[in-house]
């Protein structure tokens, strides 16, 4: 009799869910990829090692998905990428330019959005390599945990044994012994030379807000600008700095609060251009004037920077580019004559300022 409708590992009581890939292998004690080659059979296995597979398939009643399957069949013309969400301009521009360089290539790309949650996105990193992607993109900064680095080198090494390959797209190593690919952007050097801008226009008191404590992204901007203040003798001062949420409405409500007692900086670094946003509407709501009053900076230069009046002063990243950029380290050119990307190491891009209109001077004291 079929078990296809019981739960996988065989626990009762709750709703039933099918088996999956990542079932089949937890059981048999086997990796996800050696599950997909004793399925397709298009790789040798040792006999004793496909038995414990087939055995667990038939225990946990695993039915391979017929649609799943013929896709896996086909040409590796897949691209993933996985992002936070795609609703904020900074991964939206980084998948178009994903999404542009697999459909130049003639691949289709894949989106999935883990909403900040890691178990999300290393099932998803699961789900591409069912689907026998040749390329998985990981964009924006990552959590330090020592559990999830460890979940995520191994399924590096999975796809790398399976001829895919993992992309590091604006995040940390995970070392010179895992199987990775990197396209990253001067991310501290970005902040200092912000930081820096503002200090030689006589801000001394400066504000930084926003960037979530333990996401790499954030805490390399901190870094950048603490680096800025130490080089032009200025002491750093806790009480100028509040970690938050990328988000527009972190940087409203913080810059709201910070106003009731009147302001103690000059000048604020928002830690992108969605925390400056914020920060600019609380600014004008309280009567306050930019750049007149306080100066206002952001990161990243999405399109609210140059929407904002008076438009923002920012740091360019070359998002697009850097999407382009993720397929092209990863696959490379389908021709001989085409440039091919080193298959391990890290491509760095540049970044720089963007000087607008929301920097002025600092007010002379007294």
């Amino acid at each position: 009799m079929s078990r296809q409708g019981t739960t996988a590992g065989g626990a009762g009581g709750g709703a039933q869910r099918r088996a999956t890939v990542v079932d089949v292998a937890r059981l048999a004690g086997v990796s996800t990829a050696t599950v997909s080659r004793v399925m397709n059979r298009n790789y040798p296995v040792a006999a004793a090692t496909r038995e414990r597979v087939e055995s667990a398939m038939r225990e946990l009643g695993y039915v391979v998905n017929a649609h799943a399957r013929a896709l896996a069949g086909a040409s590796n013309r897949t691209v993933g990428i996985i992002v936070s969400e795609l609703v904020d301009p900074f991964y939206a521009y980084i998948a178009r330019g994903v999404e542009r360089e697999a459909s130049e290539g003639g691949r289709l790309c894949l989106i999935c959005c883990h909403q900040g949650d890691p178990q999300r996105e290393l099932a998803f990193i699961e789900l591409m390599h069912e689907r026998r992607a040749d390329a998985v993109v990981l964009v924006g900064g990552s959590v330090d945990d020592r559990a999830y680095k460890a979940e995520l080198a191994r399924r590096a090494r999975e796809l790398d044994a399976g001829g895919s390959k993992l992309v590091l797209c604006g995040r940390p190593s995970l070392g010179d012994d895992v199987p990775t690919v990197g396209v990253e952007y001067d991310n501290e050097g970005g902040a200092f030379a912000l930081t820096d801008h503002l200090i030689t226009q006589g801000h001394e008191r400066i504000l930084y807000l926003g960037g979530p404590p333990g996401l790499s992204t954030a805490h390399d901007r901190l870094v950048g600008h603490r680096r800025a203040l130490e080089l032009r003798g200025l002491p750093r001062d806790p009480q100028l700095e509040h970690p938050g949420p990328f988000s527009r409405t972190f940087g409203y409500r913080r810059m709201v609060e910070l106003l009731r007692d009147g302001p103690a900086f000059t000048a604020v670094f928002g830690a992108n251009d969605n925390v400056a946003a914020g920060a600019a509407q609380a600014l004008e709501e309280a009567g306050v004037r930019v750049p007149q009053d306080i100066s206002l900076v952001g990161y990243d230069d999405v399109p609210v920077a140059q929407e904002l009046r008076p438009r923002l002063t920012t740091v360019r990243i070359p998002l697009e580019e850097m999407g382009r950029q993720a397929v092209r380290v990863a696959i490379g050119g389908d021709d001989e004559d085409d440039w091919r990307a080193p298959t391990t190491g890290t491509l760095r891009l540049g970044t720089h300022i963007v000087v607008r209109d929301s920097v002025a001077r600092a007010p002379r004291r007294g």
